[in-house]
């Protein structure tokens, strides 16, 4: 699934392509809007909120998208042959006469009353590439309940929207805990640094082409742990270690994180 700063980066793709034009072109691929008629209507923002996409449109309507694990946005120029895929995964069409958006396998596709964002984005919490960033309030929320494992907090869009399982194994890694620590046995200086971490992070790396948390001393090697299952720590040497939780992944160094290695499986699925 992306993290926020690819969201990120795509809203404000999107929004150089489409935002202040006229849309010549609108098609959306899904059956209770396949009759929904945007041409001729002018694209407002199109504006990140965690990992949720919301494309403004004039007459006080927003097209919500999520990317989830396959989805994804793709510009052209209008005219030129979309390549993100086969014809058939295109679920969404923006185009002005300059250029064409094409949402390809996106898993969640609604038109909606501007007024009514709330609904799809209402319970996420502080973001960390928004305005309503607020680093107390996010350290609150992953707080809340003490005995749910750091990852687990991380992951939960309803405490801080944009962290995803890249950033969920850096961020313990760079705390020096496991993942599956319950956040109530944490230092209580770790979750605030945490939050500044996330916030540094994202922030640095939303408009680069590749995602780093590493840094110069190791140009070779953009992430600590994150995809390096049994390559040396970059700290300590020992071989980096990989567990397979349902859908996601978590990786991290025995010899540089303490905690458990081991989490209950019935907690609820963090949203997003």
């Amino acid at each position: 699934m992306p993290e926020g700063d690819t969201i990120w980066h795509a809203a404000h793709r999107l929004h150089a392509a489409l935002a202040g034009r006229v849309l010549t072109h609108a098609d959306l691929r899904v059956p209770r809007y396949a009759t929904a008629d945007l041409t001729g209507r002018a694209v407002l923002d199109v504006t990140p909120r965690g990992k949720h996409l919301l494309t403004r449109i004039e007459g006080g309507l927003t097209l919500h998208s999520h990317l989830r694990m396959d989805g994804a946005w793709k510009v052209y120029p209008t005219g030129e042959r979309p390549r993100g895929g086969p014809e058939h995964q295109i679920r969404a069409v923006l185009g002005n006469e300059e250029e064409t958006a094409y949402g390809y396998r996106l898993p969640v596709l609604e038109l909606l009353r501007t007024a009514e964002e709330a609904r799809v984005v209402g319970h996420l919490g502080p973001d960390l590439l928004g305005p309503d960033w607020d680093p107390e309030e996010a350290t609150r929320r992953l707080l809340a309940d003490p005995s749910r494992s750091l990852g687990e907090a991380l992951l939960d869009q309803r405490n801080l929207a944009g962290i995803g399982n890249v950033y969920k194994s850096e961020l313990a890694f760079l705390a020096a805990v496991t993942p599956w620590l319950p956040v109530g046995e944490l230092d209580p200086e770790i979750p605030p640094r945490l939050m500044a971490t996330a916030h540094r992070l994202l922030e640095a790396n939303k408009d680069r082409p590749e995602r780093r948390t590493t840094t110069a001393r190791h140009p070779r090697t953009a992430l600590h742990v994150y995809g390096r299952a049994g390559r040396p720590c970059l700290r300590c040497g020992t071989p980096i270690r990989k567990a397979e939780l349902g859908d996601r992944v978590t990786y991290w160094c025995p010899g540089c994180q303490h905690g458990p290695t081991e989490t209950p499986s019935d907690r609820p699925t963090p949203r997003s």
